[in-house]
């Protein structure tokens, strides 16, 4: 499990695709999530801007698992 830290309270799921390189720029993201399954602490969601605290859990098949810290 690949940790991506942030340091504001949350961050957008489109950007954190790009933090943790998914993606290679924000516009990729609308596509992405609509090829891509991606698991928020085990639920499915595709909302480019959902928010993702510290400690919430991120699974992506075909790119990993990431878990979410404040550092």
């Amino acid at each position: 499990m690949k940790t991506i830290s942030i340091s504001t309270e949350y961050i957008a799921l489109g950007q954190f695709l790009k933090l943790s390189d998914c993606i290679d720029s924000g516009g990729q993201a609308k596509m992405f999530l609509q090829e891509h399954e991606v698991l928020i602490n085990g639920e499915p969601d595709n909302r480019r801007g959902r928010k993702l605290y510290s400690g919430d859990r991120i699974e992506i098949k075909g790119f990993g698992s990431f878990t979410v810290t404040r550092g």
